[in-house]
């Protein structure tokens, strides 16, 4: 909904879609969509909840139709009749999503939809803007295995980022339109972005950002074999990409 009259500026000023993949999340669904709800009309004059029920079979789409109440006419679902994995739902939200500006953010609530605010912020001088988490409030050897992947990400797409896969960033349309095709089909998505957003003369900050524990529901990376697989798509995403994926003719466009 447009602010209310009176109400700070927001600091996007047309539509900012958020993306939201979940999978079996229905306890996670008051807090995360009830902070979407707060914080989303703060920050664009408009704003989308593009939601990604990646095969869910606890009734995850019903109960954040509930939570949204009248906020629902913002809400677009996209559903996935079997568990499809995290970067095919990111990218099917990015695809669907119709905002000037659009994010991305877990949906198991460990990040905070208010931390947006701290991405958004930088906007002005930035057009796809990347949260690093500050602690991860997961297990240790998430982070061991997290690290080691960034060392990958560094020595095949020379990125010199942090976190390169932190699940909460946005961007400006002009990025999404630059990044197409996405061919990510799994946890890549984070590095296909930044691989293709610096190749394309984009900007590129990062932020701090809180990380929280998962407090409901199930976690579902971090296993053994899912990493396994990555490190190998690593690699053929690159081919990949080498294949079938130029940056625009002038890089980043104009008023981007």
């Amino acid at each position: 909904m447009p602010a209310e009259a009176g109400a700070p500026v927001p600091a996007v000023a047309g539509t900012l879609s958020l993306v939201i993949p979940v999978h079996n999340e229905t306890l996670n669904m008051p807090a995360v969509l009830g902070s979407v709800r707060r914080v989303l009309p703060q920050l664009a004059t408009e704003w989308e909840l593009v939601l990604v029920d990646d095969g869910s079979t606890d009734g995850t789409a019903q109960q954040a139709r509930e939570v949204l109440a009248e906020d629902v006419r913002h809400l677009t679902l996209i559903t996935h009749p079997h568990k499809s994995g995290y970067g095919i739902s990111v990218a099917d939200g990015l695809r669907a999503a119709s905002g000037d500006v659009v994010a991305f953010m877990d949906g198991d609530g460990q990040f905070d939809v208010a931390d947006l605010a701290t991405l958004v912020a930088l906007l002005p001088q930035a057009d796809l803007v990347g949260g690093w988490r500050i602690h991860r409030a997961d297990p240790w050897h998430r982070s061991v295995v997290s690290g080691t992947f960034n060392i990958f990400v560094r020595a095949l797409y020379g990125i010199h980022r942090r976190d390169v896969d932190c699940g909460l960033k946005v961007m400006r349309r002009s990025v999404l339109v630059a990044a197409a095709p996405l061919l990510a089909r799994a946890a890549l998505l984070n590095t296909e972005l930044y691989f293709k957003a610096g190749r394309s003369g984009f900007r590129i900050a990062q932020a701090p950002v809180p990380h929280h524990p998962r407090l409901a529901g199930r976690r579902s990376g971090g296993r053994l074999v899912p990493i396994l697989r990555a490190v190998r798509e690593l690699v053929r995403l690159r081919l990949a990409i080498a294949r079938s994926w130029r940056p625009p003719p002038g890089g980043r466009a104009s008023g981007a």
